[in-house]
C-alpha cells in the first residue's frame, strides 16, 4: 500500500493517470493557497480557500512522510525520523503553519509572519517539471555558477571601490556627495552591472559617466554568463529525460 501511494504522489511517474489528477490538484492547492495573499484584508472565502489549500498540504505531507523510505537513500527508521528535518519537509512544514494560526487561536504563537506562506511557491518544484528542471540544471553547474557569481561580486567591488574614488561631485538635488559612503558605490556597482539603473544614484562628472559606460558594457556580458550556462543545461537535461522515456 506505501509503495502504491508513493507512484502516486512522486510526479516523476508521468504515466500514472492517478498521478497525473494528484499532481494537478496539489498545483490547484498551491495557487489557491498564495491568493489570499494578493489581498490586503481576509474575507471568508479568502480563509475558507487558505484552509482548504492547507488541508491538502497536510495530507501530502503526512504521505511523504509514511513514504519516506521510498524517496530517501536512508532505509528503516531513520528514514522516518529524518525526514521532518530534510529541506522540503522544513518548507511544507513551514508553509502550513501560518493557516495554524487561522484555523486555531492556539498556533497563534508560532505565525511568525504572513511571509510564511511565500514559502509555498517552493511547492511548485515538485509538481511543475520544468522548475524542477532548472533546479536539477542549477545543482548540476553549481560549480560554475558560483565562480561567475565570485566573478561578478569581485567586479561589482573592484568597480564601487575606483568609482567611489573618482566620484567627487555633488549632487545637485541634495547638495552632499553622490557617494556619501562605499556602500552607495557598492550598491550603483550592483544596480549598473546587472543594467537595472533605478537613477536613484548616478554619476555626474565626466570621469564617473565614463566609468559608469565601460561597467554598464562589461556588466551585460558578465551577466549573459550564468544565463547560457543554465540554458545550454536546461536543454541538456531536457534531452536526456526525453531519451530516458523513449528507453522506457
Amino acid at each position: 500500500m506505501r509503495k502504491k501511494i508513493f507512484d502516486i504522489i512522486d510526479p516523476r511517474d508521468s504515466k500514472n493517470p492517478v498521478s497525473k489528477f494528484y499532481n494537478m490538484v496539489m498545483l490547484l492547492a498551491i495557487i489557491v493557497g498564495l491568493l489570499p495573499m494578493m489581498f490586503v484584508g481576509e474575507t471568508k472565502l479568502l480563509i475558507w480557500m487558505d484552509i482548504a489549500s492547507c488541508f491538502c498540504y497536510i495530507v501530502d505531507y503526512v504521505l511523504r512522510w509514511i513514504t519516506a523510505d521510498f524517496h530517501s537513500k536512508r532505509r528503516g527508521a531513520k528514514a522516518f525520523l529524518l525526514y521532518p528535518f530534510t529541506f522540503m519537509a522544513i518548507m511544507d512544514m513551514l508553509s502550513i503553519l501560518p493557516t495554524l494560526s487561522v484555523i486555531s487561536p492556539v498556533f497563534r504563537v508560532i505565525r511568525i509572519s504572513r511571509l510564511f506562506k511565500i514559502l509555498r511557491i517552493i511547492k511548485f518544484i515538485r509538481y511543475f517539471e520544468p522548475l524542477e528542471i532548472i533546479v536539477c540544471v542549477i545543482r548540476k553547474q553549481r560549480a560554475v555558477l558560483v565562480t561567475v557569481l565570485s566573478l561578478a561580486v569581485f567586479y561589482t567591488f573592484i568597480t564601487a571601490l575606483i568609482m567611489f574614488n573618482a566620484e567627487y561631485s555633488i549632487n545637485p538635488e541634495t547638495g552632499l556627495p553622490i557617494f556619501t559612503d562605499f556602500f552607495d558605490a557598492f550598491y550603483w556597482a550592483a544596480c549598473t552591472l546587472t543594467t537595472v539603473g533605478y537613477g536613484d544614484i548616478y554619476p555626474v562628472s565626466d570621469l564617473g559617466r565614463t566609468i559608469s559606460m565601460i561597467s554598464a558594457l562589461v556588466g551585460i556580458a558578465i551577466i549573459a554568463l550564468p544565463s547560457g550556462i543554465i540554458t545550454a543545461g536546461y536543454i541538456e537535461e531536457l534531452n536526456n529525460r526525453r531519451n530516458s522515456k523513449d528507453m522506457e
